[in-house]
């Protein structure tokens, strides 16, 4: 199992790039909610290509290096947040969301030795992507900001529309790379193409 194996340093690198991405999808800023306390952001969409692509160990890897990056001090979260004050604010329970988000996204795609779909991907960003996220996020937001658990989630109800596109736009993103670029994708996630023995499976089945 590749989580038992010693880290291929490609996959290392592609840890570290998708660290960086999810960095920059902060850069064009956020759509305050809550007062701010809340943003809505791109880097969402990151943490879902994170796990699509790399797979649910690696994935999450990278969300954990981006994060440890912020509580040093880096101000890599969306509107230039950085330091440890993020992990125990409103938003700190969609931050560790995106951990568990991350692995199971990689874990529901790369499942057994099928080969992905879109509609696979798809579902995948939505369970894990906005199901896993949301449902730690929430409770956490509702006890830091001592808003009732019921009118938290209701507010929440803003970021989905944003969360699906972002949700469309990755697993999109994923299968027109697994189709033009497979060595994109980790040692973990090529091999179970390889299980799948299939000869056309860099085809999408329909």
């Amino acid at each position: 199992m590749t989580s038992h194996r010693a880290l291929d340093p490609r996959d290392l690198a592609k840890v570290a790039v998708f660290a960086a991405l999810i960095a920059v999808l902060g850069l064009p800023g956020a759509i305050p909610v809550f007062g701010g306390a809340v943003p809505i952001t791109a880097q969402t969409l990151g943490v879902m290509l994170a796990g699509a692509i790399l797979g649910p160990w690696l994935g999450a890897l990278s969300v954990i290096v981006f994060e440890v990056l912020v509580a040093v001090g880096l101000p890599l979260l969306s509107g230039g947040r950085g330091g440890v004050s993020v992990f125990v604010g409103p938003s700190a329970g969609y931050l560790v969301g995106w951990i568990f988000g991350a692995f199971v996204i990689g874990l529901i795609l790369w499942s057994g030795a099928r080969r992905p779909t879109w509609l696979r991907a798809f579902l995948a960003c939505l369970v894990g992507g906005i199901g896993v996220i949301y449902a730690i996020g929430i409770p956490v937001q509702a006890w830091v900001t001592h808003i009732g658990l019921p009118q938290t989630a209701l507010f929440s109800l803003a970021f989905i529309p944003g969360d699906i596109l972002k949700a469309i736009l990755a697993a999109t993103i994923t299968m027109l790379l697994w189709r033009a670029y497979p060595p994109a994708f980790t040692a973990y996630s090529r091999s179970r193409l390889a299980k799948a023995h299939a000869p056309d499976a860099l085809v999408d089945s329909e």
